[in-house]
């Protein structure tokens, strides 16, 4: 059996990673472990393309595929339903009122077990406190039923997770996230990893050297502060 490399990031100065074209093809994307979520650390992953994904039992795990999945925002698709959901929608949606409680949500219903532990949540939280991570959430009176949370680079949102307890709560969430962000100038939404929910949503597969070209080209785009005021959208 052949032996298989992984770099590990302990003891590795915070904006170094392996490039992500040495990244594994089996599993797909895994491209090093070890170090840890420090808010330095996870801002210099992002801006290269890459993002941590592991179980609570597993060292961090630090992955860039090939393909990626984004969606590019003037693609999103509202199918018929939805736009007649919007009519009489009961939802409101609003920006960065309460990160905690989205990325919690997260965890809580995601099914295939959890990846967002304790420290990825207090890792996350403190990115959100220093204005650069995100959350929407969509509120059902006072109750919040969805949201998605995520890392904005310039003209692109790295969108981390969603989640919805009750009927098209992420769509709206997404849906908000795309329209708010592009008024600004957004153009792309990273998925990272295609699903049939993203999918349906107009989301697709990008080469990974495409996608980090766009990254890079995204990031010099300079969005107003004013995009990612706490306020409510809908």
């Amino acid at each position: 059996m052949t032996a298989i490399y992984l770099p590990c990031l302990d003891h590795q100065p915070l904006s170094q990673f392996p490039s992500p074209d040495s990244a594994l093809t089996s599993p797909q994307g895994l491209l090093a472990y070890g170090g840890d979520l420090l808010p330095e650390r996870l801002i210099s992953a992002y801006q290269q393309g890459i993002f941590p994904w592991f179980s609570e039992e597993d060292p961090i795990l630090w992955w860039s595929p090939d393909p990626r999945a984004v969606l590019p925002i003037d693609a999103f698709h509202l199918s018929r339903s939805m736009q007649r959901f919007l009519r009489n929608c009961p939802y409101q949606v609003t920006l960065n009122h309460d990160f905690r409680a989205v990325i919690e949500g997260c965890a809580i219903t995601h099914h295939e077990g959890t990846w967002i532990t304790e420290d990825v949540t207090t890792a996350w939280c403190e990115l959100a406190a220093t204005g650069r991570a995100h959350s929407l959430e969509v509120w059902l009176g006072n109750e919040l039923v969805g949201g998605i949370y995520g890392m904005a680079l310039g003209g692109i949102f790295c969108g981390e997770s969603m989640f919805s307890r009750q009927p098209n709560a992420s769509k709206l969430a997404l849906f908000q996230l795309c329209r708010h962000f592009s008024a600004y100038g957004g153009k792309l939404i990273d998925c990272q990893i295609l699903n049939p929910h993203t999918r349906s949503l107009g989301a697709r597969e990008i080469s990974r050297q495409q996608f980090l070209t766009q990254l890079t080209e995204l990031q010099k785009q300079i969005i107003p502060p004013e995009c990612w005021v706490k306020k409510r959208l809908f």
